[in-house]
């Protein structure tokens, strides 16, 4: 009877309590660019009655209340009346730090604020007060499990902690018109909790110009019911709903614990689009209002204008917000440290310090001078590429004896906001993307006020081209300008404003990309505390993309087509240019997918003249699905490029495309042959790889045509413009090679976990791959292999047969405890045998020929390991390498195989002979040196020996015996593959006091993962097209140009004109890189030379590929003189001329009349 009432309490109690901890705890982001909420009132409610009866079952109430711990990662708060203290463990490691924040009274007016909410299609606006709530921007984490198949590359940037954060965030996008939907997008993709979707306005074919989501047949729906499913399709692991009724404080307050981004979604002006995002933010754990601004039209007390292009954020109203500096830890081996004041830190030569002046580092490992190991931080200055100083004295420190280890330590940084309506009159310093345009954020600030007051005076934005209302604005700016004073404007530029003025209501699609990822990563980082956020004004504007001839006034008139927003800012003409376009986009990956959604928005290639050829040779696996939002899950398996352009022409119907699943490269140039570029408008590259980059490249080059640049790299972007006889072509300048490790170090002297990495796969590939494959080659031919062994006769072809022979003897595996055995024995002899050989070899007072210590920095002494069958991660990496023994000899692995216990009796059977160290045994020690095999002068005896035991192993065997190898494979997480290569890693790294990686840092590591993130790319594409427009209207000078690096982690914005090519001059000529010489008519020698003499040039040798079809120093070569060039080169050169070719190419060196060489360009013979 007690328990029937208690669980009838329960059932009525539990709800109220579950309703209550629900609306407290939810770390919630709201999106403000109009869209919805996050979760609906019933299927919270049904979630809320269905937990009340679970609580009839007592046992299971104490699991619905978990605990969180800081050693997870997590924000612990403890509140008191007096402060609230914050344990915050990073990402990467456990260290904390506590923070002291105090309360901020509930009472106190000042920080109460008004929530505007503006409607985008009636321009009204209403004002509420919201009750200020606690905020836990970097505590709300949860345990729920990533999907590290979906997510690896965003895991790459953001790591577990704050992917955890993401999911646990709730989104709000009030606003689903282009940019309202780019964010949604994004953020979508990155996993958040649930999104929201709010907007009360209906399509409009106006929409279409900038948003991806919508079609004609949506046009008259509300538009966040009709964005659901598409948006879903995204990412159904996100709750996604909509909100179509005006937002009111009741509606909000399911959003609790608001860390806020409110994005006003609004124009383009123009090319100039805006984007005002205002996150509001307050400190940790603190009280704070919501503020929502969803329009740009504000009224003076209540409003704020969308500039040209801004982004305003604001992170607390209280003033303070905790934003966690997430750098990589950089970290440094030490050289020997002198006791002077202040102290001089110098590290190796071969590792190239990251720090800045003012980072925090601490001190480990420090052998002698002990009192830097105290985990102090301490801050550096003077820093240089080897060295830096610390503001401390060590003159009275221990004397340095050896070692030593200097890490970067983050620290949380605390930074001063300032609110809304007080930043509108007091900007402070605004975010720089142009230095070029220095003056140019002041004046976007005025404009976007003085285009506030327009619309509150007329209700109604200016109308594109007209003269009158771009008059009205520039008085109205003028008017609030005079008002400043001191602080006015100098020149408030007519012309811009102007230009303003006539853009003011459209939203073009490339700014809504650029911003959608700017903003996107700003809700990121409110959700997480991952990155440093915008600080707090960002003008950003593209004027240079407007046509250069002035157009008439007629040219700005909608046509009732689905480009009208886009014909208001550049005219008709531009856009019949774009419809007719020929575009070749090269990939269709992360960028290709977000080129094709933007140029179909543009309406490039939609006309009756145009085409966009798009292709791509890969398939579409698990991992695109986080960024290549055009594919869905179904689509796995299939080509990325028929798909991708399936997707563009709904997005587009008009779309001319086609795809193609061709590699772009010498072994296509019968698909992309001359006829193929000689038709092309522009390239666009979207590809992950230079050798291929610098093939299109030249191309271009070649066929002078304009290419479009651009890269990721997480958070990072960067875009190039390469046009013709402008700029200079994106191979004219390179990055210089990654530095590799020597292999002495890889394999004998690891001092990082890289180096364990690249020591662990190159094993892995070793025994798995290369290994069996060789058998296999050996089988299937001996007669074959032995001569080419014999033929070979060196160290590589003696190392390959002692494999074979190993592999088919020693080491041969005829049941699954055979292959327990060979994984228990490699253990032995990589973390034991090979230790103790090398500190045989090398003891730990062993001293070089200097006289110098023989284990000094970077060097770090091993110690060798002890197989225990105890210890998880030795089992589990016998589980692994015996599994995958296993499967190359084509073994059933028997179920037990996984069970802890049984796999621990079956190594305990393995019996594990001692080890007997060599006095003669040689370890490469010289970092210059390429192979760790060495020569011998018997090798080709020691091959003959081998080859004959091979054979007597070949008789024992069944004649269809074949091995398996296996090719490495990152992305299979049930194969074992990463298993093995991070358990190498790690007990190399145990060995070597390395710290140890868990499997994912290990894949990413390994499996060489490019860190990506959808924001980024987005960002890039938009940047892209926005000179698209540029390259295709044409007239368009080098200063109109931009190239562009950002990275939104910091956030930092760089652009600048582009390089220009180098010119070469002779006579009354010049030229550059871009210059072809062309000569039709199929000439003879002889006419070629007399053509070149024409110009001044003597020509005494002329080539085709790498064969001399003529020099003037070979008698022989004149009776050549009145051949045909193309005759001379299939003769002379052998060359093959395929019919779809009608030229060749040749290299001539000539001189002008004072014998100084002159370097001019290709030649092109046309023989057809």
């Amino acid at each position: 009877m007690k328990f029937n009432k208690w669980a009838l309490g329960c059932t009525v109690l539990f709800p109220i309590i579950f309703g209550y901890l629900y609306r407290n705890s939810d770390v919630v982001v709201l999106v403000v660019d109009y869209g919805n909420r996050c979760m609906s009132f019933w299927f919270v409610a049904l979630i809320v009655i269905f937990m009340g009866f679970c609580a009839v079952f007592g046992s299971l109430l104490h699991y619905m209340l978990p605990r969180k711990r800081a050693s997870e990662g997590v924000v612990v708060v403890n509140e008191t009346e007096e402060e609230q203290t914050l344990n915050i463990s990073s990402d990467n490691d456990n260290a904390s730090s506590v923070i002291k924040k105090h309360r901020i009274s509930e009472s106190t007016p000042a920080e109460t604020n008004n929530a505007v909410i503006l409607d985008d299609s009636s321009n009204h606006s209403t004002s509420t007060t919201l009750a200020e709530i606690p905020i836990m921007a970097l505590g709300d984490s949860n345990q729920t499990d990533i999907d590290e198949d979906l997510h690896s590359r965003q895991l790459a940037v953001y790591g577990r902690e704050t992917m955890r954060r993401l999911f646990a965030s709730n989104i709000l996008v009030s606003g689903i018109q282009g940019l309202g939907a780019e964010i949604a997008k994004n953020l979508i993709l990155a996993g958040v909790k649930s999104v929201t979707l709010h907007d009360e306005g209906t399509v409009e074919l106006w929409d279409l110009s900038s948003n991806f989501i919508f079609s004609e047949n949506d046009v008259g729906k509300n538009r966040a019911l009709a964005s659901v499913q598409k948006l879903q399709e995204l990412n159904n692991a996100v709750v996604i709903s909509t909100l179509t009724t005006k937002l009111t404080k009741e509606r909000l307050s399911d959003f609790q614990d608001l860390l806020k981004l409110t994005d006003l979604q609004t124009p383009v002006t123009g090319v100039l689009l805006y984007s005002l995002i205002s996150v509001l933010i307050k400190p940790l754990s603190s009280m704070t209002t919501v503020i929502i601004i969803s329009h740009p039209s504000l009224s003076s007390e209540q409003k704020l204008e969308a500039f040209l292009a801004p982004c305003f954020v604001t992170l607390v109203l209280s003033l303070q917000f905790l934003m966690l500096m997430e750098r990589n830890h950089a970290q440094a081996s030490l050289h020997p440290l002198a006791m002077t004041s202040p102290a001089l830190v110098s590290c190796v030569d071969d590792e190239r310090l990251e720090f800045q002046d003012g980072d925090l580092v601490v001190f480990s490992e420090v052998h002698g001078m002990t009192q830097l190991n105290d985990g102090k931080p301490r801050k550096i200055k003077n820093a240089r590429p080897y060295s830096f100083t610390l503001e401390e004295d060590t003159t009275n420190y221990g004397t340095y004896v050896k070692g030593g280890i200097v890490t970067q330590v983050k620290q949380p940084k605390l930074l001063n906001f300032k609110p809304l309506r007080e930043a509108i009159k007091d900007p402070g310093d605004f975010l720089l993307s142009d230095f070029s345009k220095f003056d140019r954020p002041p004046l976007l600030h005025l404009a976007f006020q003085a285009l506030d007051k327009f619309v509150s005076e007329l209700g109604r934005f200016p109308v594109a081209a007209s003269e009158e209302d771009a008059q009205k604005l520039i008085s109205v700016a003028t008017s609030i300008n005079d008002s400043f004073g001191d602080g006015k404007v100098e020149d408030i530029n007519p012309k811009l404003l102007r230009h303003f003025a006539f853009g003011a209501r459209a939203v073009l699609n490339p700014m809504a990309a650029m911003f959608g990822g700017i903003v996107g990563q700003e809700v990121v980082k409110a959700c997480s505390g991952k990155f440093h956020p915008l600080f707090q004004f960002f003008y950003f504007d593209s004027v240079e993309s407007l046509p250069t001839e002035p157009l008439d006034s007629s040219e700005f008139k909608p046509i009732n087509s689905r480009y009208d927003a886009q014909i208001s800012v550049f005219g008709a003409k531009l856009q019949k240019k774009l419809e007719d376009t020929k575009l070749f986009i090269v990939g269709s990956g992360a960028l290709g997918c977000e080129f094709l959604k933007n140029v179909a928005l543009m309406g490039v290639s939609c006309g009756d003249q145009g085409k966009l050829t798009i292709t791509d040779d890969d398939v579409i696996e698990k991992s695109n699905l986080s960024r290549q939002f055009l594919f869905r899950d179904w689509n796995i398996g299939q080509a990325k490029s028929t798909v991708a352009a399936s997707a563009a022409s709904s997005i587009n119907p008009c779309l001319n495309i086609e795809a193609l699943q061709n590699r772009v490269g010498p072994e296509t140039e019968n698909v992309f042959d001359d006829n193929f570029w000689e038709n092309l408008s522009v390239v666009i590259n979207a590809l992950d790889n230079v050798n291929a980059r610098l093939y299109v490249d030249q191309r271009c080059l070649y066929f002078q045509k304009p290419l479009l640049e651009s890269g990721t790299l997480g958070a990072k972007c960067n875009t190039q413009m390469v046009i013709p006889h402008l700029t200079e072509n994106y191979g004219a300048s390179r990055d210089p090679p990654e530095k590799q490790a020597p292999m002495c170090t890889v394999h004998s002297f690891p001092h990082n976990i890289d180096h364990c990495l690249t020591w662990a796969r190159s094993e892995f590939e070793g025994l798995l791959e290369k290994t069996p494959a060789e058998v296999n080659a050996y089988l299937s031919n001996p007669a074959e292999y032995t001569t080419a062994m014999t033929n070979a006769g060196d160290a590589q072809a003696r190392d390959n047969l002692e494999r074979v022979l190993e592999c088919l003897d020693r080491e041969k595996c005829e049941t699954f405890q055979d292959c327990i055995t060979w994984a228990r024995l490699k253990f032995e002899d990589y973390f034991s045998n090979r230790v103790k050989q090398l500190i045989y070899t090398f003891p730990e007072d062993a001293a070089t020929s200097t006289g110098a210590p023989f284990w000094s920095a970077p060097k770090r002494f091993p110690h060798p390991l002890q197989f225990s069958a105890a210890d998880p991660s030795h089992l589990h990496f016998v589980m692994a390498a015996s599994m995958l023994r296993a499967e190359t000899f084509g073994i059933p692995v028997p179920g037990w195989a996984k069970n802890p216990k049984l796999l621990a009796e079956a190594v305990d059977k393995v019996i594990v002979p001692e080890f007997q160290p060599k006095n003669d045994a040689r370890i490469v020690t010289d970092e210059k040196a390429t192979t760790l095999s060495t020569a011998s002068v018997d090798d080709a005896a020691v091959i003959n020996d081998l080859i004959m035991k091979l054979e007597q192993c070949r008789k024992n065997l069944p004649p269809e015996f074949r091995m398996k190898p296996i090719q490495f494979e990152k992305d299979d997480d049930t194969n074992y593959h990463m298993d093995m290569i991070a358990g190498l890693a790690n007990m190399r790294a145990r060995n070597y006091s390395i710290p140890e990686v868990d499997k994912l840092k290990a894949k990413f590591i390994a499996g060489r993962i490019i860190p990506a993130i959808a924001t980024s790319t987005a960002m890039a594409t938009g940047l892209v097209c926005l000179e698209l427009y540029k390259v295709l209207d044409g007239g368009h000078k080098l200063e109109d140009y931009r190239n562009t690096f950002a990275n939104l982690a910091l956030p930092l914005f760089s652009m600048a004109e582009p390089v220009p090519p180098k010119v070469m001059k002779h006579r009354d000529m010049s030229w550059t890189v871009w210059d072809r010489w062309i000569l039709k008519g199929n000439p003879t020698l002889r006419d070629l030379i007399e053509w070149l003499k024409q110009k001044g040039l003597n020509a005494y040798s002329i080539s085709c590929g790498s064969c001399l079809l003529f020099n003037s120093m070979f008698p022989r070569h004149r009776e050549r003189m009145d051949k045909k060039v193309v005759d001379l080169a299939r003769e002379v050169a052998k060359v093959e001329l395929p019919p779809y070719r009608r030229h060749l190419d040749v290299v001539v060196a000539c001189e002008d009349d004072e014998d100084n060489d002159i370097d001019i360009p290709l030649v092109s013979i046309y023989f057809r």
